[in-house]
């Protein structure tokens, strides 16, 4: 800490801050490197919250990343060089020498590593798995000085330091110290009553093809993609929030795209409720560890 601010602050504790003490480069907090493992709707949400409260966020992915909300997705910077969401851009790099670099853009760095060893050169203050895999694959205590996990399959207190609910209702984005999250009830949450219809799955294994884009308004029956020869029809009328990207491929089953029966276009490209909650609840965590 500059010694010249103490001295300022014992001489007059209750004058306010000046902007340039307040915007300090040596306040630890600025300087918090978090390292975000996906970088799909939630994670993104997460990465977007954090960044916007001036932490350093990177955030590693696998080369060929399922994500169906892709308009409010980091991870579409793997396909387009950049993502936006809602002003906050996102930058593929191909190595972790570009990590710093890409924070001085001002932008968040996103790199494919599926086994996180860019860790090792970064050394992250905290990680977070976001990749909603519903079982751990591979996070624990110790890979940082904090390690978050989202959602089931995490054991706060026993294989990461903190636990965040993801499952929607009463308890969605609760801070868990010890235990785990509510497990996976395998039914999407309801919008305006809606649930497992709203969820377009790919009837087959093959190459996922879309006749339909994001944003487009669909009725019930329509026609939405095609795996191979199978249609995917949409059970609902509404428009389409999610969809895979062209030429994906799929396991029959997967999760193919997501119709939003209440019909706002604005939805699909801004972050969802949801998305924002467990932001703010990773945020909460990495200050209640940091902020004592």
């Amino acid at each position: 800490m500059d010694s010249a601010w103490v001295v300022r602050r014992a001489a007059s504790p209750s004058a306010p801050l000046a902007k340039d003490e307040l915007m300090a480069e040596n306040n630890p907090l600025r300087n918090i490197r978090v390292m975000i493992k996906g970088g799909g709707e939630m994670a993104s949400g997460v990465a977007h919250r954090l960044f916007c409260s001036h932490l350093k966020v990177l955030m590693t992915e696998i080369p060929q990343p399922l994500c169906i909300r892709r308009e409010v997705s980091f991870c579409e910077a793997i396909f387009q060089g950049e993502k936006e969401v809602e002003g906050v851009r996102a930058k593929y790099i191909s190595s972790p020498q570009e990590v710093y670099p890409t924070w001085e853009e001002g932008k968040i760095p996103l790199l494919i590593d599926p086994e996180g060893t860019s860790r090792n050169s970064i050394q992250p203050h905290v990680i977070v798995d976001a990749i909603l895999a519903k079982r751990n694959t591979g996070t624990y205590k110790g890979d940082a000085p904090l390690v978050i996990g989202l959602g089931p399959g995490f054991w706060a207190g026993k294989d990461v330091d903190v636990v965040v609910e993801t499952n929607r209702g009463h308890y969605l984005g609760r801070v868990i110290p010890e235990g785990p999250a509510q497990p996976d009830t395998g039914v999407p949450g309801e919008i305006t009553g809606v649930s497992a219809q709203r969820v377009l799955r790919a009837p087959r294994d093959g190459i996922f093809h879309p006749v339909k884009r994001i944003g487009d308004t669909v009725e019930r029956g329509e026609v939405v993609a095609w795996v191979e020869e199978e249609p995917i029809k949409t059970a609902i009328e509404g428009v389409i929030r999610g969809l895979l990207r062209e030429g994906t491929k799929v396991q029959g089953g997967l999760k193919a795209g997501d119709v939003d029966p209440r019909g706002m276009k604005d939805h699909c490209y801004s972050i969802s409720d949801k998305a924002r909650a467990i932001g703010g609840s990773v945020l909460e965590a990495i200050l209640a560890h940091f902020n004592r």
